[in-house]
């Protein structure tokens, strides 16, 4: 049977625009231009992405900051096609959650969207290494009790889309944030989570 191993954003839920206000205001505070905030990279954790835009900074600090104000601003964070839908259709022990959040800005954004948060959610915070390395969807696979090769990861970023490949899944570009020639490296592209369990559907896949 198969096992879900989804992203959050860009994939269950549309929180681009909370993101990109949090990183302004952030840019603004440490003389980071519009441009090379509007430029930044998705599916990266912000400790990733910090000290390339400002070195010399707390990563940890900023990073917190980071999180506390995209976590205190989700009015406008709502689910995308199909994400209540395949977490409805997996259910506890076939879907996780693997997404560079931490964990409370996660159910935030979750809880913002109307979306339950599965039993497994893997976020930075319980990482060493955030993707592109694969610690975080072998985890989830480990703590699902699922094959790696039995996976299939849903990501809508280059960063994302290797680390599922690096653990051995198959993996889903979601067409939501980037060009399909962008997430090539996918197995397969669809334009949203709910034209994937269509397409899942017709070929009668377990």
């Amino acid at each position: 049977m198969t096992v879900v191993l989804s992203d959050l954003d860009g994939v269950l839920v549309d929180s681009q625009a909370s993101i990109m206000r949090a990183w302004h205001w952030w840019g603004e505070r440490h003389g980071v231009s519009a441009a090379a905030i509007d430029a930044l990279p998705h599916g990266r954790p912000s400790s990733d992405v910090i000290p390339s835009l400002a070195p010399g900074l707390d990563v940890a600090a900023e990073s917190r900051a980071l999180d506390r104000r995209q976590a205190e601003d989700v009015d406008d964070v709502v689910a995308l096609p199909g994400a209540a839908e395949v977490l409805r259709a997996f259910g506890p022990d076939r879907i996780a959650v693997v997404t560079s959040c931490t964990r409370d800005l996660a159910r935030a954004r979750l809880a913002a969207a109307g979306l339950e948060p599965p039993a497994v959610l893997v976020t930075a915070d319980r990482l060493r290494r955030g993707k592109p390395d694969p610690e975080g969807y072998l985890l989830a696979a480990r703590e699902l009790g699922a094959d790696p090769a039995g996976c299939v990861v849903l990501e809508d970023a280059p960063a994302g889309v290797e680390a599922g490949r690096a653990a051995g899944m198959r993996v889903v570009g979601v067409l939501t944030t980037y060009a399909p020639e962008v997430l090539a490296a996918a197995d397969e592209r669809v334009a949203s989570v709910a034209d994937w369990l269509r397409t899942r559907g017709r070929q009668g896949a377990g």
